[in-house]
């Protein structure tokens, strides 16, 4: 049996009522408490059909019935995700996958024939990345070794398109480490809509300064693994934009593009004409050029700038005439604008003190665009179609809470996958009239199950800080709770740049560990400081320059107001966070010494000057242009404040917030003569997962709790 398909079935049998108490044994590891989904759900291009991934295969079901239709079966191929090529003619499917960073892998690559049933497999090389079909599904491009290559699937021949990567030097249509952690830009080439031609980002990496990391690994001498890794003020890759052409296999660079340091997107707008994004150090000037091929002229097709920065997104959608839906918060709020094909504005068509916060499509024949905001609120997710002219807007989803929507091809029906922070996701499929057809995923047995254990749905709330500003929050009230006695408070936070955790959304695993600490007697809460999400540009990019200064301040303010709840004892305020909210922990522990009495800081940044460079330039500007701001909020500069219990962890193989910062932090508390604790997890990286050890992690982390708070 597929072992994806095994893990999935162990975790089913774990689903018997039970009236016992939360544990972090039922949470992190017999995953008692997991909920229902579709595995690989796929919509077909008729818009009537979808595929999802089961035990034996891929099978086909109808939207309106259920029915299954049909399956494609890969034999004794152990298939962990699959995809169609774009005509549904075949099926790429990925075997012995290994992660690399966020989102890259590399495995071994199959395809299926949907009318043959013959399965072909793709050349190994060391694994392969990526791979893509070709418009009519009979070629696939894929990154091997840093280079590009071409399968034809007919004569099943390999073709080389570039021959110098090279590991730690020269990357060809994959982004390195920071292009893909910061602009989520992982596969860097793109087919032309008729197939002829690839366009690809190279990445020259070999001036950018390495970092290593010790690997130990059960070896008798641990080795480096060894990787570039831009840190503020260094080097990047020197990024360029290129063009194969598949019948004179010709490789040229796109020359004549204005003065850049990041390629964030390539995007082709039809056949002829490719878009290169090109965009500055300090992230606040956004180019989109036109390179209209053959001829290769470049032009200005538009030009973003924000008095702070840009966020990178993917929300550019083409119509048939060749204008365009872009994506902006120039006005304040992220907003849809409707562009012509020369970089016109047509109109602005959405408006409101709200965010638009993903668009789902756009419905042509209708002249009607789909998408999600925040207008209900901050807090909310719904769904919304308004004509392209922004004269007619209809809320599509009614439910309170998150909702997160899928359209089938054709904009025939749509899936909402509805949660609250209280009840586990599920999946309700309606027509585009907005009638409910069927429900495709119901968690109510599990939320039944959860309520059988005796826990207490989160409370929102909103408070007003120091200088006036609302801040949303919810909290957990102790099991059996009794207004008349005092409960400690254990606070959870993450804080960073248009981050939220306080959203009206299932948690996941993390709410329920949460839960489980609330039966034990704490009360849970957790705050959205200044700088998180959805509450439009201002209330973000407010931090800009100063990460970490307002955010505390926040938090604790958020700590005092809630000492003074007659139900809370001020004196037994904790604090937990991962990454960004390990930073916001660790400067809450010094800076807000005199509030908080624990902390356990997972992973954190403790100077922004150790991180990347595309992340923190973007929030906080060069050294140069903000020569004070990195050590002005840095916990290292606040370690002699300690006064309370606090908890450090961190892996080795932390690739991303590298466990050098809390080794500068150790230094940091030994030269303020400060005692904590702290537990290294060896090869983990940033993620912290693997085995036993989310489990052994809990554990300890509800043990130092229970002890210290």
């Amino acid at each position: 049996m597929n072992k994806f398909f095994l893990a999935i079935a162990f975790i089913a049998t774990q689903t018997a009522f039970s009236q016992k108490a939360l544990t972090v044994e039922d949470i992190w590891k017999n995953y008692a408490y997991y909920p229902k989904y579709l595995y690989g759900l796929n919509s077909m291009n008729d818009g009537m059909h979808y595929t999802v991934q089961e035990q034996t295969g891929v099978v086909k079901y109808d939207y309106k019935t259920g029915t299954k239709v049909g399956e494609y079966a890969f034999g004794s191929l152990e298939a962990e995700e699959y995809s169609f090529s774009e005509d549904e003619s075949k099926i790429l499917i990925s075997t012995e996958s290994e992660g690399i960073y966020r989102y890259s892998s590399r495995g071994y690559y199959h395809v299926y024939d949907v009318k043959t049933k013959k399965t072909t497999s793709l050349p190994k090389h060391n694994k392969i990345m990526s791979p893509a079909f070709n418009p009519a599904a009979t070629q696939l491009a894929y990154v091997a070794d840093n280079n590009i290559y071409i399968y034809d699937l007919a004569s099943e021949k390999e073709t080389q398109v570039t021959t110098d990567g090279a590991i730690n030097s020269i990357i060809n249509g994959q982004g390195d480490w920071v292009y893909e952690e910061e602009l989520v830009l992982v596969r860097a080439f793109e087919w032309s809509p008729d197939g002829k031609k690839i366009a690809f980002v190279r990445f020259d990496e070999t001036n950018v300064p390495q970092f290593e990391m010790a690997m130990f690994e059960g070896e008798l001498y641990p080795h480096d693994y060894e990787f570039k890794y831009p840190k503020v003020g260094e080097k990047n890759s020197v990024v360029s934009a290129h063009l194969y052409d598949l019948a004179s296999k010709k490789l040229e660079k796109i020359n004549g593009l204005p003065e850049y340091e990041y390629i964030p997107r390539i995007k082709w707008a039809n056949a002829t004409d490719l878009l290169v994004f090109t965009m500055n150090r300090l992230q606040n000037n956004l180019k989109i050029n036109k390179i209209t091929t053959p001829a290769n002229t470049v032009s200005l097709l538009m030009e973003e700038t924000a008095p702070c920065y840009l966020e990178i997104n993917d929300h550019m959608e083409f119509l048939s005439d060749g204008s365009f839906i872009w994506y902006s918060e120039r006005d304040g709020n992220y907003h849809l604008y409707h562009y012509d094909k020369t970089g016109k504005l047509i109109n602005q068509i959405t408006k409101g003190a709200w965010d638009v916060t993903d668009v789902y499509g756009v419905d042509e024949k209708a002249k009607v665009i789909y998408f999600e905001s925040a207008e209900v609120s901050p807090m909310e997710r719904h769904a919304y179609s308004i004509s392209l002219d922004g004269k007619t807007k209809k809320q599509l989803t009614k439910n309170k809470g998150v909702n997160r929507v899928e359209f089938t091809s054709g904009f025939q029906y749509y899936i909402v996958t509805h949660s609250t922070i209280a009840t586990a996701p599920s999946m309700t499929l309606y027509d585009n009239k907005g009638k409910e057809v069927r429900m495709l995923v119901d968690n109510s047995t599990l939320n039944s199950k959860l309520k059988t254990t005796g826990i207490n749905d989160p409370e929102f709330f909103t408070f007003k800080n120091t200088d006036g500003t609302v801040l949303n929050g919810y909290m957990i009230k102790p099991m059996n709770f009794d207004p008349n006695k005092k409960y400690p408070v254990f606070m959870t936070v993450y804080g960073g740049p248009g981050s939220q955790e306080v959203m009206d959304e299932w948690g996941g695993q993390n709410y329920l560990w949460f839960q489980m600490l609330a039966q034990q007697g704490y009360m849970i809460a957790c705050v959205d400081n200044r700088g998180t999400g959805a509450r439009g540009r201002d209330f973000r990019t407010v931090t800009y320059k100063q990460l970490g200064k307002l955010e505390v301040d926040d938090q604790i303010d958020a700590a005092k107001y809630l000492g003074t709840l007659n139900y809370v004892d001020k004196t037994r305020i904790g604090i937990f966070g991962w990454s960004y909210g390990g930073y916001m922990t660790s400067l809450c522990i010094t800076r807000g010494a005199d509030v908080f009495k624990t902390a356990i800081a997972v992973a954190p940044v403790s100077n922004w000057k150790f991180y990347d460079s595309i992340y923190t330039e973007r929030y906080m500007g060069t050294k140069e242009s903000n020569p004070t701001g990195y050590d002005a909020n840095s916990p290292t500069s606040f370690a002699d404040k300690l006064k309370g219990n606090f908890m450090l962890i961190h892996g080795t193989a932390d690739d991303n917030v590298h466990w050098q910062n809390s080794a500068e932090l150790i230094n940091a508390m030994v030269k303020a003569n400060k005692q904590f604790e702290l537990f290294i997890y060896p090869d983990k990286n940033h993620g912290i997962y693997g085995g036993n050890t989310r489990l052994h992690l809990f554990n300890m982390m509800t043990n130092f709790i229970k002890n210290k708070l």
